[in-house]
């Protein structure tokens, strides 16, 4: 029976681990607090893990040496803020043989890093080859209720893919696998701005014409830092570009949709997370996109509205005015773009 160690007393982490544990996977779910521990095991951060039979394979510890003995792989499943502080002590107990993956989408505040960079510079070199990103549009209560879903296993190579892949599909959590790190992993987290104002959308009643033309504008974005980073534009086309931003940005289980919601209303941003549960991570995520952007002279106007929104001051209803209301152009151009390159026009000398 495979072991899975899974770092991350979360809604997320949690429910990654009642999926694997009804597989009868010896799943251990690391806490770092003897409190954290108690609510897992009540049942206050995923009901079922106190009800569901599967739980009698999941192991809940407060020791770090515990949770990570004999697994196959470690899944981080941490708020992007804390995945520095997490990983570090990981970093002394994996192995060879284990595998390292990723289950948090969010870009690091101050290095604007990916999850996986962030992981890269903690452990040790001979070790970043096991390194994956795990990402999709994957609601944790849906799934949580073994509603079917599909996601995306991506590392750099594809064997070590494959053998993530065949770690972790059950059969109502279907795993593809990709080798595009860079663009599975910014999609993720890309996606989670975008879905912060269609939240906003929705707050102000435009109607779905409205936000289908925001979150489509809001694809290309994402794809155009995505290209200027490395990423590949077909990756946006697929479950961690367009599946995670349809869910993120259409489901009222979307934290960061709630949070775009309630913008509107004219609560603060403070007022907004105190009141959650858990982490929006768009609202960080914004602020790496920003600087990115900024670093490259992209242009990112629904980020920039959104980063002024946020940080700034500006009123969520006015910035949603302006980005609905602003002057077209042709849909692939923006400053520094290279999405034109990426297609063949088509000459007037062939057919339609």
């Amino acid at each position: 029976m495979p072991n899975i160690a899974i770092i991350g007393a979360t809604s997320w982490g949690t429910t990654l681990g009642t999926t694997l544990a009804s597989e009868k996977m010896g799943v251990r779910l690391w806490a770092r607090t003897e409190e954290e521990a108690n609510k897992v095991k009540k049942g206050k951060i995923n009901p079922n893990v106190a009800r569901d039979p599967a739980a009698q394979y999941i192991t809940i510890t407060t020791s770090l040496r515990e949770a990570m003995s004999s697994v196959q792989a470690v899944i981080l499943a941490v708020p992007s803020q804390s995945m520095r502080t997490n990983i570090k002590p990981v970093a002394s107990h994996l192995t060879k043989s284990m595998l390292v993956i990723s289950a948090s989408k969010g870009l690091e505040i101050g290095s604007n890093k990916r999850m996986t960079q962030v992981i890269a510079e903690e452990i040790d070199t001979k070790l970043q080859y096991n390194i994956c990103v795990l990402s999709g549009p994957n609601l944790a209560k849906e799934i949580q209720r073994n509603l079917p879903a599909s996601t995306v296993l991506a590392a750099r190579d594809e064997a070590t893919a494959i053998k993530a892949q065949q770690l972790l599909a059950t059969p109502n959590f279907r795993v593809y696998t990709n080798t595009d790190i860079i663009g599975v992993e910014l999609g993720g987290a890309l996606k989670n701005i975008i879905a912060l104002g269609a939240g906003m959308v929705d707050g102000m009643n435009y109607g779905d014409n409205a936000k289908a033309s925001f979150i489509t504008r809001g694809l290309t974005e994402m794809i155009a830092l995505g290209v200027a980073l490395g990423a590949s534009p077909l990756t946006f086309s697929g479950l961690a570009g367009l599946g995670d931003l349809i869910a993120t940005c259409a489901s009222p289980l979307s934290r960061n949709h709630y949070v775009g919601v309630e913008l509107t209303k004219g609560r603060s941003l403070e007022d907004i997370t105190k009141s959650m549960n858990g982490v929006a991570e768009g609202v960080s995520t914004t602020v790496a996109a920003w600087n990115l952007a900024e670093k490259l002279e992209l242009e990112m106007p629904i980020t920039e509205k959104l980063y002024k929104v946020l940080y700034q001051g500006l009123d969520p209803r006015q910035a949603t005015s302006e980005l609905l209301g602003a002057g077209g152009k042709h849909e692939l151009a923006g400053r520094r773009w290279k999405l034109f390159s990426l297609f063949r026009h088509r000459t007037e000398s062939e057919p339609i």
